[in-house]
């Protein structure tokens, strides 16, 4: 397998936003544009887990399985749209929970993270 790498790795919080073990990366706690609605969390979100893929030289095309957090479950048609955007046709297998963040700003701040696996298959 070789070894494992962990990125993005915050000291405070205790997590690697980003691990890679053999033929797959981990992706944890993909958030951004906290404050906003809940459209540019998720594509904040998106643009997270873009950046963090690209350090491995993939895209949002490698993702096989993302877990979505969400603040309200009736952010799931606004999620939908903004999937069908990003993903386009490429879906990964998901997985939506409802959640109450423990995250500063309260109900107005944090409304989506998403966490997920990518398949790299340039692993050799």
């Amino acid at each position: 397998m070789g070894e494992i790498i962990r990125k993005d790795i915050n000291e405070e919080y205790a997590y690697s936003g980003y691990v890679e073990a053999g033929d797959f990366i981990f992706l944890s706690f993909c958030v951004g544009n906290v404050g906003q609605s809940i459209e540019m969390q998720i594509e904040g979100a998106l643009d997270n887990m873009s950046d963090r893929l690209q350090q491995a030289n993939l895209t949002l095309d490698a993702v096989v399985k993302v877990d979505v957090l969400l603040r309200d479950v009736w952010g799931i048609p606004v999620m939908e749209e903004v999937f069908k955007r990003r993903f386009k046709g490429n879906y990964p297998a998901r997985k939506t929970i409802s959640t109450e963040f423990a995250h500063h700003g309260g109900p107005s701040g944090l409304k989506v993270q998403i966490d997920g696996i990518a398949y790299n298959p340039k692993v050799k």
